[in-house]
C-alpha cells in the first residue's frame, strides 16, 4: 500500500532542491533577476516545508519541489512560451502542490472535526486552493503591470489558468483527505499503544 510518508520522498525533495538551486544560478547567469527571485521564493518555501518534518507528509514536500521545478523550466528555459500545454499543466500542478501543503498546515487544528465530515474537508481545501489560484492570477497581472512585461496573454489565458488552478485544487483536496485519514489512523494507533 502506498503511503504519504516515505523517506524516499524526502530524499527526492532534497535532490529537487539541488536542481532548483542550479536553475536559480542559471537565471542569474541569464540576467533574469525576476525569474531568479521567483525561483528563490519557491526554494525557500520548499525548504521550509521540508524542514517542518512532522507537520507535513513527505509526499507533499516532494510534490511542492516538483511544482517549483516545473516553474523553473517555464521561466529559465522559457517553456511557458513554447507551443503546447506546459503553462496549463504547470498552473494545475503548482496549485495542486501549494494547496496540499498549505491546506494541510492551515486546517491541521480541525482534523478531528474533518475526519467526521470528509466532504466538508474536501470542499474547504478545494475552496482554499481555488482562492490561491485566483490570488496567483492577480499576482501575475500585477507583475506584468509593474514590470511592464507580458505575463498574462488575454482573457482566455486567464480563464484557462483559473480552470486549471481549480482542477489542481480539487485533486489536492482529494489527496489531502487520504493523507488526513492516514494521519488520524496513525494517531489512533499511537494513542492505543500508549495506553
Amino acid at each position: 500500500m502506498m503511503r504519504t510518508n516515505w523517506r524516499g520522498y524526502r530524499i527526492g525533495a532534497w535532490l529537487g532542491q539541488l536542481v532548483l538551486l542550479i536553475a536559480i544560478i542559471a537565471a542569474i547567469v541569464q540576467g533574469e533577476w525576476n525569474n531568479a527571485i521567483a525561483l528563490a521564493g519557491f526554494w525557500i518555501a520548499a525548504s521550509i516545508f521540508i524542514l517542518t518534518d512532522d507537520r507535513l507528509p513527505t509526499l507533499f514536500d516532494f510534490l511542492f519541489v516538483i511544482a517549483a521545478l516545473l516553474n523553473a523550466g517555464g521561466w529559465v528555459w522559457r517553456l511557458f512560451y513554447q507551443p503546447g500545454p506546459y503553462d496549463e499543466i504547470t498552473h494545475a500542478f503548482t496549485t495542486f502542490a501549494i494547496t496540499l501543503a498549505l491546506g494541510f498546515l492551515v486546517y491541521q487544528s480541525m482534523f478531528t472535526v474533518f475526519v467526521q465530515h470528509p466532504w466538508l474537508y474536501v470542499l474547504t481545501v478545494a475552496s482554499f486552493g481555488i482562492s490561491i489560484g485566483a490570488i496567483w492570477e492577480i499576482m501575475e497581472w500585477t507583475a506584468g503591470f509593474i514590470f511592464n512585461t507580458e505575463v498574462i496573454g488575454d482573457l482566455n489565458d486567464t480563464v484557462t489558468d483559473l480552470i486549471m488552478d481549480s482542477i489542481g485544487a480539487g485533486l489536492a483536496a482529494i489527496l489531502s483527505l487520504w493523507a488526513l485519514r492516514e494521519r488520524m489512523s496513525r494517531r489512533k494507533v499511537n494513542e492505543m499503544s500508549i495506553r
